[in-house]
């Protein structure tokens, strides 16, 4: 559902940021604009990648039939990441290389905020269109001018699932299985929060941190 949304969402924004970056004087020279998307294609969460690859290669199709963006026709170039920050962060520089303006990547936030870390420290003028990795600190403490996330951050979508439980009768006991890295620990921080406030006499009864893609 995620990545349905973020491929219906990726023409409009593309347009505003081919605007940006046009002004800014970024790409106006190339015929096609390449958008890189980084994400893992290979390992326990290459399906989750794969499905993301082909949402947006759809999208990019439906917009070059209808005439592309500023008369420019959109491509979606593939890199393995493996669910790796790291690697991320050598593929953009190879990014960055090849003259790519655009990056988009949403499955982890601890690769969100090393890809957010790396833009503000380099001087290429590339734009990072953030559709799922939903830390808040990614638009609070790391909030940089590269980055655009068109998706509610945890604690937004946190604050309606709590309310929903705090409200509900039939919840009286909740327990938490997150994935073990930086939108888990996220998950499992903000929901406590939340729940100590909203509903103190509900009980979280369990509180697990599992390996990511197990």
């Amino acid at each position: 559902r995620t990545r349905n949304k973020g491929a219906r969402a990726l023409g409009r924004l593309l347009f505003a940021a081919a605007g940006t970056l046009a002004m800014l004087g970024t790409a106006s020279a190339q015929d096609t604009i390449k958008i890189a998307y980084i994400e893992p294609l290979s390992g326990p969460l290459a399906n989750v990648g794969d499905a993301g690859l082909r949402h947006f290669r759809y999208k990019a199709e439906q917009i070059n039939k209808q005439g592309g963006i500023l008369g420019k026709k959109v491509e979606i170039v593939p890199f393995d990441n493996k669910t790796s920050a790291q690697e991320s962060l050598v593929i953009l520089r190879q990014v960055a290389d090849q003259g790519i303006s655009y990056i988009t990547q949403g499955n982890g936030s601890n690769v969100a905020g090393a890809l957010v870390g790396a833009l503000e420290s380099n001087d290429n003028k590339i734009l990072y269109l953030n559709y799922a990795a939903v830390d808040p600190t990614l638009t609070e403490d790391q909030c940089s001018f590269w980055h655009f996330r068109f998706d509610a951050n945890s604690e937004m979508k946190l604050e309606s699932l709590t309310e929903y439980m705090a409200r509900s009768d039939d919840i009286q006991k909740i327990f938490l299985i997150n994935m073990d890295y930086a939108h888990g620990h996220q998950i499992q921080k903000i929901t406590r929060r939340l729940m100590s406030q909203k509903a103190p006499s509900k009980q979280i009864v369990g509180d697990v941190l599992h390996p990511i893609g197990k």
